[in-house]
């Protein structure tokens, strides 16, 4: 039975989310204690069913300037601390203690209403603008990463920052919950890439209303290349495994994703994950767009 401080908590937070005007799913708790059987990570979550075979290879965020959005950036009270996020890019850096999140929230909002995918390489921060990017490197093993944040969190006082899974699986964090990490803000402005002084023609990236509409979808892919992701879509289609629903490839903070949907119910959509893992050998997760 959720006791009287969770409750207090989750009023707080739900405050936040109305004040805020943004969507926050992901109630805060201390991560749960290591088990003999390995993982710690927040109370009811935890790493996927069936995560995807390349963890190792998803690659870091590439940052890209993109204009923090002031409706993300307002102050806000949560769990009883009010906080003022940066409008704008600011130096910043600073150690401390990195958690993550993982299944309970995959396929949920984000503070942006962006869904959130535990195999992305993002994470949730209280102050840093959203969106923005930060390099963490972990104080154990010197390992670093590239995230994209787009995300509040975390609100207790010894911990600077939660990741997605892969996020932590790339620092060597997941199976102890959490890890002493820097946190240092990416000046996106001077990432951005040199025009060429040639003319290009823009290639246009493949979309579809299965980025934001609501419902139950597979994804049976995510590539960086365009034509990966056609090519997976294809034998979808050629190997009858997209029954009745929709097949389409869909492009999402510099990811093309291959989707199927949407599903009636998630039944019918694990049915269909099942058969795709079955039949091509490939690593497939169930989406659920609110």
């Amino acid at each position: 039975m959720m006791n009287c401080k969770n409750l207090i908590a989750l009023a707080a937070l739900a405050a936040l989310a109305g004040c805020s005007g943004s969507a926050t799913t992901k109630p805060d708790k201390p991560p749960a204690s290591t088990s003999s059987k390995g993982g710690g990570y927040y109370l009811d979550d935890g790493p996927g069913d069936n995560p995807p075979e390349n963890l190792d290879r998803i690659p870091d965020a590439v940052p890209r300037y993109e204009p923090p959005q002031s409706r993300f950036n307002r102050p806000y009270t949560a769990l009883g601390k009010t906080y003022t996020p940066m409008t704008q890019y600011q130096p910043y850096k600073v150690r401390g203690l990195a958690s993550w999140y993982g299944k309970r929230y995959h396929g949920r909002k984000t503070s942006t209403g962006e869904i959130y995918d535990m195999y992305a390489m993002t994470a949730a921060h209280t102050i840093l603008p959203i969106p923005s990017y930060a390099r963490v490197t972990s104080l154990v093993n010197g390992k670093s990463v590239v995230v994209r944040v787009n995300d509040r969190g975390p609100f207790h006082d010894d911990r600077v920052i939660d990741l997605s899974y892969a996020a932590a699986y790339r620092l060597g964090i997941v199976a102890s919950g959490s890890g002493m990490v820097e946190v240092e803000a990416i000046d996106a402005r001077q990432a951005q890439p040199q025009k060429s002084a040639e003319p290009e023609t823009p290639v246009q990236p493949a979309t579809s209303a299965a980025s934001a509409a609501t419902g139950v979808y597979v994804q049976a892919g995510a590539f960086r290349s365009r034509d990966n992701a056609e090519q997976l879509l294809d034998k979808l289609r050629q190997s009858g495994l997209t029954g009745n629903a929709a097949a389409e490839n869909w492009y999402n903070d510099d990811v093309y994703r291959v989707r199927l949907g949407p599903y009636s119910s998630r039944d019918e959509a694990e049915r269909a994950a099942a058969a795709i893992r079955d039949a091509l050998g490939i690593s497939t997760l169930v989406i659920i767009n609110r």
